[in-house]
């Protein structure tokens, strides 16, 4: 095998690792690559020494028959603070109520969600800014100049769309562009991950 094949087999190896996340059977990596045993176990000794001796973040751990790609320890203590953020709570009903009206009326203003809404809506649209749902995509030009709101990509992943266009229809959109809230049916996204 010359250097460049060999390169391309450590590079899909290491792939297959890292994209699989849990301990991977010398077996399975061998009908992917159809690839000897010996060979593939081969590639991935020599993947070991190389995240051992150039101290990488990563080490690729033997078990059994299998092998894994995990973090190196001595970056334990780091990793873990960087998974230390807490998940942030689902949204209440208040906060998916405001999300629908500026997700169908896009770009819009704080006062016409209070005015759909009938109640202050302020510190929910700033839970929502805070959670980066939606942004501030401008000002209307009249008097006062108030912001505008949009959605974001956050929104966009947090409820599985691809665009904007994926949006159910609304069943309580009147024919007027009037939003019935009584009618308002939205689910709460899953635990962003």
């Amino acid at each position: 095998m010359d250097t460049l094949e060999m390169r391309e087999v450590e590079a899909a190896i290491e792939g297959i690792l890292f994209a699989s996340g849990e301990p991977v059977h010398v077996e399975r990596i061998c009908v992917a690559m159809n690839m000897d045993r010996a060979t593939v176990e081969l590639v991935l000794q020599k993947l070991t020494d190389y995240y051992a001796y150039e101290r990488r973040g990563m080490r690729l751990l033997k078990l059994e028959d299998s092998y894994q790609l995990c973090s190196a320890p001595e970056y334990g203590e780091l990793i873990r603070k960087a998974f230390e953020v807490r998940r942030p709570a689902k949204l209440s009903q208040p906060a998916l109520e405001v999300l629908t009206i500026i997700a169908y009326y896009q770009p819009t203003t704080r006062a016409y969600v209070d005015q759909i809404r009938g109640v202050d809506s302020s510190y929910t649209v700033g839970l929502l800014l805070d959670r980066h749902l939606i942004e501030e995509c401008g000002r209307l030009q009249v008097p006062g100049r108030p912001r505008l709101y949009r959605t974001t990509q956050t929104f966009l992943r947090a409820f599985h769309l691809n665009s904007l266009d994926d949006l159910p229809e609304m069943s309580g959109l009147e024919e007027d562009g009037q939003l019935r809230l009584d009618d308002l049916q939205v689910e709460a996204p899953a635990e962003e991950a």
